[in-house]
């Protein structure tokens, strides 16, 4: 029987309400780890379960200042000949981010996956005793070894890279890159062949304690290219646009851009839409900018906040391209 750790952040998975009837009401991560395995007895069946909790959080709060620890105890834990896989439970709301955080930094063959839920584990019908069986049944599965960082949500499983929510309230919140799963929890099955090298993008200074900067900007029909100015003034050393369509820039917004590429800002045009990848453009060319690939905004963000802390911002470009293979 295989072993696999179990790190438990807290979230919705482990929240807790005072009626079972509510879904909205609760509070996140009021529930440790013993609480969550105690729920899922079936897990005795699957694996043997190391059980941790670095800390408990309503993933609103999640910050880069938590990314890193996790990453690096998760790191450790992979390079542990006695464990087989890694199950991460999680808040849905920043998800994306630290998914993406983990893809992006850690090197490892061996299975990590991210399972979360949308209901409060006091609540009628909660989802997150079976997002947890099947998170484990994932990570202990030797088929799941060489696909890099996975999330298993509801029957779905999705690579962490190009994930993102997309529903507020339902129970199949996720999607993944341009809408696609790329595998199934029952039965456990695959619809694509495992590439992943398990070699890390980018490889963190072990005493690093923050990540550099970087900002998101919305940007809507009219939105001022003053903006561009004001965040940068402020502090931010790289910019993420959430812009419309497939990336689009606004004509008022080029020589803003150009400027801020010019005075060594990194700009990543990403989109406002849910669903679907921003390709390269010839304004990339002609202002500096890298466009976001398959990944939505915020793990765009991510992305610029490794590459600014490793100094190699070119390898945006191989990352955000469209035959990349971890």
């Amino acid at each position: 029987m295989p072993t696999l750790a179990l790190i438990a952040t807290g979230g919705t998975i482990a929240g807790a309400a005072a009626s079972a009837t509510d879904t909205t009401g609760y509070t996140a991560g009021a529930l440790g780890a013993d609480a969550l395995l105690a729920a899922v007895p079936q897990l005795a069946g699957v694996a043997r379960i190391r059980a941790e909790q670095p800390f408990s959080l309503d993933s609103k709060d999640m910050a880069p200042a938590h990314w890193l620890p996790l990453g690096r105890r998760v790191q450790t834990l992979l390079d542990d000949d006695t464990i087989d896989g890694i199950v991460v439970t999680h808040g849905t709301d920043t998800l994306e981010e630290t998914a993406a955080f983990l893809a992006l930094t850690l090197a490892s063959a061996k299975p990590v996956v991210l399972t979360a839920a949308m209901r409060p584990a006091t609540a009628l019908s909660a989802d997150g005793p079976m997002n947890l069986y099947n998170a484990a049944c994932v990570a202990a599965h030797p088929v799941s070894a060489g696909r890099g960082v996975l999330l298993s949500f509801g029957d779905a499983i999705y690579p962490a890279l190009g994930v993102r929510k997309r529903e507020t309230h339902r129970l199949d919140a996720f999607g993944g890159a341009s809408g696609g799963a790329i595998g199934r929890t029952d039965p456990l099955r695959y619809f694509a062949p495992a590439r992943h090298t398990g070699r890390p993008v980018f490889t963190l200074a072990s005493d690093r304690t923050e990540l550099p900067r970087v900002d998101v900007l919305y940007i809507g029909a009219g939105t001022p290219p003053g903006l561009l100015d004001l965040m940068i003034d402020d502090g931010a050393r790289g910019i993420i646009l959430a812009l419309p369509g497939n990336g689009s820039l606004p004509a008022a917004w080029d020589a803003p851009v150009a400027d801020a590429v010019a005075r060594g800002i990194p700009v990543i045009r990403a989109s406002r839409v849910g669903i679907g990848p921003v390709g390269r453009k010839a304004l990339d060319e002609r202002l500096g900018t890298h466009p976001a690939g398959e990944l939505p905004a915020s793990q765009a963000r991510v992305a610029l906040m490794l590459a600014l802390a490793c100094g190699d911002v070119s390898a945006l470009d191989r990352l955000l391209a469209d035959d990349y293979i971890p």
